[in-house]
């Protein structure tokens, strides 16, 4: 071991033997860290701060892979803390913060035989065996990023002290824990807040920013028998992320409740809401909240809404240059209909809503109504359906026919009166948009004709029809070339003619937290009423006739689109597979 201490002329010497560093490199950081005032909290902060502005050899060394370095050169694991992989519950009840905090380590896994440290100093573990005496388990040492155990320990410790502090005594009845939550309300609106709701206020902002850091799409709060269960949707894929004792996540949903201006003393019947905060890089983000009572209790979702997806380009989102062609010449229309199907959370919304951004030019009127209001666009004019009101769909589309619109967008069409009011629409000189819930583009018309729409109607209105998902796409910085077996491939492109020419594998780094992917892209399947199509299109028509003529008109299916993001090294077979369907 060529470190000895841990102290940065030690590192810069080992830096320099393996070649990391050149020798005028090394002595100016030397002199940048011996006349530092304050000094750096750890001496892989201060080389890794310091070296970015004294490059020679042209090597980028930032902190994350020089403590790797580090671990390795003196033969300790390194510990890459993911705070969705940790039992903070747990961690944080084995050993006192103010220890922790003076020793410079974090519990990071603790079974009944171990307790694993994520430590800032593995050269100076003087108080290891004394430790191990107190806690009667063995003690495994690994190293992690310093900057990541100072701001763990302070947050895993203020998170769990915040839970035990709003702990309300279960012995109280529903009745006194509904009156503190009203309490809660007053208070907050009062700007005068006891402890014990300060606690809460600090779970919630703790929740919110840690959804907002972990790039999760949808926050679930979600009341068991003996817990609360925290869970982030992070790619479409469900984390685990606290759990907490089931008052304090009531507590949590009456509070979020509060902040959306939601009924809080209504927990029998499901209820909406939304608000808008900022998250810690001082972004707008918008969230909106959906109650529904279980057996167990009221179980909240916060689904998060990004501004800045609106902003992003259509070869952002994933579509080719073919696809974008053909919906860029079905929405230059200026009348008819345009459907977009796909089941929940395959990125519908902001398809349209990025769609709408680029259509509502200063000379023309776009509306909407929805069910609710996903994102709030000045752009739009938004309307919410409201059926205490009889403001429906329908009616909705009704009332914006008189208000001189160019392009309507209807959130969903569920029945007849709202498709044949979207139809009137259509043959009334307006462009709508709108969403159905089939599996591919062809079956969005046989929905229409279900619902009761005669085909002439589908026929002198439909544009096209754009069936999405969603898939998971692989990491750049991990991702290593695969090789798919022939007769897989043969099976995966259904007789396709598409070559795997690249294809990649999920293999697992600090960038996507092990997972192997990062972000998500989509797949589309664009459908366009040809002339060949359009005499299918009959009361007694078959689907399959359908699929197979719009097959030979060149519809890409939304396999075939899967495919072409494989053979390019973008997703992988299995993450196709788990999305799209099989379609004969």
């Amino acid at each position: 071991m060529s470190i000895e201490k841990l102290h940065h002329k030690s590192i810069l010497k080992a830096m320099f033997k393996d070649r990391m560093i050149s020798v005028d490199e090394a002595k100016r950081v030397d002199a940048n860290l011996s006349n530092a005032n304050p000094a750096p909290s750890h001496p892989l902060v201060g080389i890794a701060r310091s070296l970015p502005s004294h490059q020679e050899t042209g090597l980028s060394i930032t902190l994350e892979p020089l403590c790797e370095w580090f671990a390795k050169e003196i033969g300790v694991g390194y510990f890459y803390i993911d705070p969705l992989k940790v039992d903070i519950a747990s961690v944080t009840k084995v050993i006192a913060s103010d220890y922790a905090k003076r020793h410079g380590f974090l519990a990071v896994k603790v079974t009944p035989e171990k307790v694993t440290l994520a430590v800032k100093n593995p050269l100076d573990l003087s108080w290891k065996d004394n430790l191990e005496n107190l806690l009667r388990k063995e003690i495994d040492i690994v190293f992690a990023n310093p900057l990541e155990v100072d701001r763990y320990v302070s947050e895993f410790y203020k998170l769990a002290k915040s839970i035990s502090k709003s702990n309300i005594n279960d012995e109280r009845t529903g009745a006194s824990l509904q009156q503190n939550l009203e309490q809660l309300v007053d208070l907050g609106r009062s700007g005068q807040l006891d402890a014990e709701d300060h606690h809460i206020v600090q779970l919630v902002d703790w929740l919110l920013q840690y959804a907002f850091e972990q790039r999760a799409s949808d926050i679930h709060l979600e009341p068991r028998k003996e817990r609360g269960e925290v869970r982030f949707r992070i790619d479409g894929m469900l984390h685990h992320a606290y759990q907490v004792p089931p008052n304090v996540l009531l507590a949590i949903v009456g509070r979020l409740k509060t902040l959306a201006r939601m009924d809080i003393s209504e927990k029998r019947r499901p209820l909406d809401g939304r608000l808008k905060t900022r998250t810690p890089d001082n972004r707008e983000i918008e969230l909106r909240l959906s109650t529904v009572p279980t057996a167990m209790g009221e179980k909240m979702v916060m689904r998060i809404f990004d501004p800045e997806v609106l902003q992003r380009s259509f070869n952002e989102l994933g579509l080719t240059d073919r696809e974008l062609d053909i919906w860029n010449r079905q929405t230059k229309h200026t009348n008819g209909i345009i459907l977009v199907t796909g089941p929940t959370g395959s990125g519908k919304t902001t398809t349209l809503y990025s769609t709408l951004k680029n259509l509502a030019t200063s000379d023309v009127n776009v509306c909407t109504i929805e069910d609710p209001i996903e994102m709030v666009e000045p752009a739009f004019n938004q309307i919410q359906v409201h059926a205490a009101i009889d403001l429906t769909f329908s009616a909705g589309v009704k009332s914006l026919l008189r208000q001189d619109p160019d392009i309507i967008m209807i959130g969903e069409i569920r029945d007849l009166e709202t498709a044949e009011m979207a139809i009137q629409a259509a043959l009334t000189g307006h462009l709508v948009l709108s969403t159905l819930h089939t599996n591919d583009s062809p079956s969005a018309i046989t929905r229409m004709q279900e619902l009761g729409v005669p085909a002439y109607l589908i026929n002198a209105t439909l544009l096209g029809v754009m069936a999405q998902r969603l898939v998971r796409t692989l990491c750049k910085h991990c991702k290593q070339p695969d090789t798919i077996d022939a007769d897989s491939w043969s099976k995966f492109v259904q007789g396709g003619d598409i070559e795997a020419t690249t294809p990649f594998k999920p293999v697992g780094c600090l960038e996507c937290r092990q997972t192997g992917f990062l972000g998500r892209m989509g797949l589309y399947e664009m459908l366009e009423m040809t002339h060949a199509i359009k005499p299918l299109v009959k009361t007694d028509g078959d689907l399959q006739e359908l699929r197979k003529q719009a097959k030979e008109d060149g519809l890409l299916t939304l396999r075939d689109s899967g495919a072409k993001k494989v053979a390019q090294g973008l997703t992988t077979m299995e993450e196709v597979l788990r999305v799209t369907p099989f379609v004969m």
